[in-house]
């Protein structure tokens, strides 16, 4: 695989949004005990049914350690999907894994920005992530994909969402929060998110969710649903610390125009909950010194907006929750074209994201 020493604006190549066909998409199997509570065992048997959703309407490829390639590949034999081994250290394939770019005449390569567990030293959620480090290239490797290395930039995948028509959304919260990238300022973090992804406009949403871990990833606030539509985690009650936030994005969206020169049509999505883990779920998690603490008192960061959109359909979470059917009815809504697919979404939240973060979707080499 080559590693190439030019951008992909200049080689021709920017990144699709969602909607585009797709060959493919990627997950990791998780199995980290000082995440996933009673040795991953319920977050596997979550991941197997996202797996399976995702399945009725493309391949799915799995990544796992070589210690659970037998274990996951009994669970995931099933039509559609394919279990290899990459080793990894934990399963957010979306924040680890590659992000594809495309060029008009169909051929499809790979940004590999660099990755440390969301802060490194200073907030990081796990150490080390030098496995982690590696899952792009391995997967562009698979793919024989060429490979773009963002040398000495941090970038998860979930920090940033794209229409495919020159503009992204992402927040101030985790791009310039100076536990990813102290050394580079806003117009130098947009200058590579230009040469890298070939956009035009950057929308800086101020905050994402109250308390996501991420440090507010876009991804589980904020998403594309189509060129010039987005739709919004929202709330209505004032006492909810998403209130503000909720408002402050509403604000930067209702004033700025894309790169098309469009005004912003935002559509809400109810935030579920209140959302806590359990006693006994904490209790589940193995303590491990600089690894992120699992605990009751504090909100999990649940959202309906962390779907992934498939071929034909959409994969969304569902929490059990009063709101659920709500946010069934935004999406099928919003998204007349694909069947609304909601799988049980509570496990993977505990680990600290959902569907959209475990997930990476490859676009197909379509020719514009």
């Amino acid at each position: 695989m080559k590693t190439l020493n030019t951008t992909p604006r200049a080689d021709g190549f920017h990144m699709p949004a969602e909607w585009a066909p797709q060959t493919q998409v990627w997950m990791l199997w998780p199995e980290r005990p000082d995440n996933w509570r009673l040795g991953g065992k319920p977050a596997q048997a979550a991941h197997v049914a996202v797996a399976k959703a995702i399945a009725r309407f493309e391949p799915v490829t799995v990544g796992v350690s070589a210690g659970q390639y037998e274990n996951a590949s009994a669970q995931l034999d099933m039509p559609n999907i394919r279990v290899v081994e990459i080793s990894n250290d934990d399963a957010w394939v979306r924040d680890t894994g590659p992000t594809f770019v495309i060029n008009d005449s169909g051929e499809v390569r790979g940004v590999h920005w660099g990755f440390n567990s969301w802060g490194g030293f200073e907030g990081g959620l796990y150490a080390p992530w030098n496995r982690d480090e590696q899952v792009a290239a391995k997967v562009l490797e698979m793919e024989r994909c060429q490979r773009y290395r963002t040398e000495g930039f941090v970038l998860e995948g979930g920090s940033i969402h794209v229409d495919g028509e020159g503009t992204l959304i992402t927040t101030e919260e985790c791009l310039l929060n100076h536990n990813r990238n102290p050394h580079l300022n806003r117009e130098q973090i947009e200058a590579i998110l230009r040469d890298q992804l070939a956009v035009d406009t950057i929308v800086w949403l101020p905050e994402g969710l109250y308390n996501d871990e991420t440090d507010g990833h876009v991804d589980n606030f904020c998403c594309y649903v189509r060129p010039g539509e987005v739709l919004l985690a929202w709330t209505d009650d004032s006492q909810d610390p998403n209130y503000a936030r909720c408002r402050a994005a509403l604000a930067v969206l209702q004033s700025q125009r894309d790169a098309r020169g469009r005004e912003f049509v935002v559509h809400k999505m109810p935030i579920p909950g209140p959302l806590y883990a359990t006693e006994e779920e904490c209790a589940g998690v193995d303590l491990v010194a600089g690894s992120q603490e699992r605990n009751p008192s504090v909100r999990l960061a649940g959202s309906y907006v962390n779907f992934l959109i498939v071929n034909g359909g959409i994969i969304a979470p569902s929490f059990d929750d009063p709101t659920d059917a709500e946010a069934r009815a935004v999406l099928a809504r919003l998204f007349p074209d694909h069947e609304v697919v909601m799988v049980p979404g509570r496990e993977l939240l505990l680990g600290g994201g959902n569907i959209h973060c475990l997930t990476q979707q490859q676009p197909a080499p379509a020719k514009r």
